[in-house]
């Protein structure tokens, strides 16, 4: 499998993710160590900010999707991605809770604008019917660069020491004008009017796309099943050996990397997406019932069972992936496919927030009726999609050509 797509804009756009998301995966694998060790802040402080970002990323996903469509994807994302340059290497100067949040407040509206510009760049400059298969590229090299970015951070942490911490976050920095400087290469989109009437924000008056969007967003918890529950769950309830948590992140990173793109075939179409969601819940609630069965039972069956769950979640995920790519661009009038974007990522965000106490409740408090009542859960949420995609398909004035409605 090749690394990059086909030479394009497409292209253009991956390399620029993935020079990015090395340094991503630097301060992802570091950042904890770094803010309570080097900076001296208590893990409540670390975790209290983190939350408060999130919900201003989360408020702020919507209009700075808005800002793409009035003011062009291309220079808001370079815009964002240079704010972020500074904000990241304003990191080696903070000494306190406060100078923290400030800078981490700043980086999540940086956030929140780079991923509604990248949303409505990818409408602007792919053909529709490459939208989802570029976003599967994207989120295949972003695993990459990420893992290639926590390689690099563990001879940081090895290290542990400040000046170790300080380097990583400046290549984490530098990586942000790397990413500016590659994405000067893609032809500038340009900006589309607002309509004339009506409100600005329409994507937060559209109640069946909302509806998906909350729809998509719970089942997004799905990767706290492997990031958060499945950890504990190994280490506390099982008698695999603890080192098979490394090696079921493993197997979810590689299948991305591989079968991304692959998977999202047929995704490009409303009817195609909600068919993927549905399939996807349906997996992922096999995924439940094999990390469940391996509660208890001798390693010999355990580690198996883990193994083959993780396998399943990873095919879930996959197709759910690509399932909302699909939706959302479908859904989105062409002149607000910023704001929807930014929208749509409202539903991971909030996924991610209430996942970590959901998934450690149920899975590992709960234990076996706990990881099937989550199987439940997500097997339900996958029905839904497609009636609630027919719904908001149906609402739109003219059903684009490149979506036709749902019809099961």
């Amino acid at each position: 499998m090749r690394l990059l797509p086909e030479p394009g804009p497409a292209r253009v756009l991956a390399l620029s993710t993935l020079v990015n998301t090395v340094g991503r995966g630097t301060w992802l694998t570091v950042s904890a160590l770094f803010l309570t060790r080097s900076v001296g802040l208590t893990v409540t402080e670390v975790g209290l900010a983190l939350t408060l970002t999130a919900l201003v990323s989360l408020l702020t996903a919507t209009p700075m999707g808005y800002l793409a469509d009035r003011c062009g994807p291309r220079g808001t994302q370079l815009v964002a991605l240079l704010a972020s340059a500074g904000c990241t290497a304003a990191l080696v100067a903070v000494r306190s809770f406060a100078a923290f949040l400030a800078v981490g407040l700043l980086m999540a509206v940086a956030d929140s604008a780079s991923r509604g510009a990248r949303g409505a760049l990818i409408a602007g400059a792919v053909p529709a019917d490459q939208r989802v298969r570029t976003r599967a590229w994207l989120r295949a090299v972003t695993n990459v660069g990420i893992s290639v970015g926590a390689v690099a951070a563990g001879f940081g942490i090895a290290a542990d020491t400040r000046a170790a911490y300080v380097a990583l976050i400046l290549l984490d920095a530098v990586t942000y004008l790397g990413a500016a400087a590659v994405l000067l290469r893609l032809p500038a989109v340009p900006p589309v009017a607002a309509p004339a009437h009506g409100p600005r924000l329409v994507a937060l008056r559209d109640r069946p796309f909302l509806a998906f969007t909350v729809l998509d967003g719970l089942m997004s918890m799905h990767f706290g099943l492997l990031n958060i529950a499945l950890p504990l769950w190994i280490a506390g309830h099982t008698r695999a050996p603890e080192w098979l948590i490394s090696g079921c992140l493993l197997v979810n990173t590689v299948m991305v990397v591989l079968f991304q793109v692959r998977a999202s075939r047929g995704t490009e179409d409303l009817a195609g997406a909600a068919r993927a969601a549905r399939r996807a819940g349906a997996v992922i609630a096999a995924a439940c019932v094999l990390f469940a069965l391996a509660g208890g039972v001798p390693a010999v069956v355990a580690v198996p069972l883990l193994l083959g769950g993780a396998l399943v979640h990873v095919v879930g995920e996959l197709w759910h992936a690509a399932a909302g790519w699909g939706i959302s661009f479908g859904l989105a009038p062409a002149h607000a496919q910023g704001q929807y974007q930014g929208a749509y990522g409202m539903g991971m965000q909030l996924g991610s927030m209430v996942a970590p106490i959901v998934v450690t409740t149920l899975a590992v408090g709960w234990g076996l009726p706990g990881w099937l009542v989550l199987g439940g859960f997500f097997l339900l949420l996958g029905l839904l999609v497609p009636p609630v995609v027919r719904w908001a398909a149906g609402t739109r004035p003219v059903p684009p050509v490149d979506a036709p409605v749902p019809v099961g």
